[in-house]
């Protein structure tokens, strides 16, 4: 068992773990059942999964797979049910400013390696792709989510919905058992931006869904 265990995830292409050619627009289903693959090797048992931005699309679709493997999800900074009507444009936008900002560029460098510019523009063709063909992000229904869900977002997160609570607030009525927490200050991602807070909400949370259980 690793009940005790902080993992972080490298998926396929990404950081320390083998290249890929490409990327799928389903990215985010597709690592879905990458993290399943990894809790079913490491014999875990039940595990929590903290996903945030694109992440937070893979822990959900993850635990609607695999309700059996994850003791509950929490999903930060991401659109919700959809990419916003701007996502393509903030997307490029950020992409463009970060290759161009020295800090921004050694950010990704310690993320991916030397080859980290050939990552992002991977990564970004397949979001647009995803964006552009308009894909389905969840692959079951949502009110089919049988596991404890807290989505976490900010209300000054530049690269999410404008109407992020709202969007929450509905997801909320066909999940199951959700929570809606939203920072009102901090940018993208709230579990940066709000670093120590959201470590205390968390902490909260899976107490209390403990309990549940």
């Amino acid at each position: 068992m690793c009940d005790s265990w902080n993992i972080l995830i490298d998926f396929l292409g990404n950081g320390q773990s083998d290249r890929i050619k490409k990327f799928s627009p389903d990215m985010w289903y597709d690592e879905a059942f990458q993290t399943i693959a990894l809790i079913e090797h490491l014999n875990c048992g039940k595990v929590n999964l903290v996903g945030t931005s694109g992440g937070a699309w893979a822990a959900v679709n993850a635990a609607l797979e695999r309700p059996d493997l994850i003791h509950a999800i929490i999903a930060d900074s991401f659109d919700g049910r959809t990419l916003n009507i701007k996502f393509s444009d903030n997307l490029l936008l950020e992409r463009t400013r970060a290759k161009n900002n020295p800090r921004s560029r050694q950010f990704y460098k310690w993320c991916q390696g030397e080859d980290w510019e050939q990552v992002v523009d991977l990564d970004t063709e397949a979001l647009l792709l995803c964006a552009k063909e308009k894909r389905s992000l969840f692959h079951k229904s949502l009110n089919e989510l049988q596991v404890p869900t807290l989505l976490v977002g900010s209300k000054k997160d530049e690269m999410c919905r404008p109407n992020l609570e709202e969007e929450y607030k509905q997801m909320s009525t066909v999940i199951p058992n959700a929570k809606v927490y939203i920072f009102n200050e901090g940018g993208h991602p709230s579990v940066l931006t709000n670093a120590e807070e959201f470590s205390r909400l968390i902490q909260r949370f899976l107490s209390d869904s403990a309990l549940l259980n």
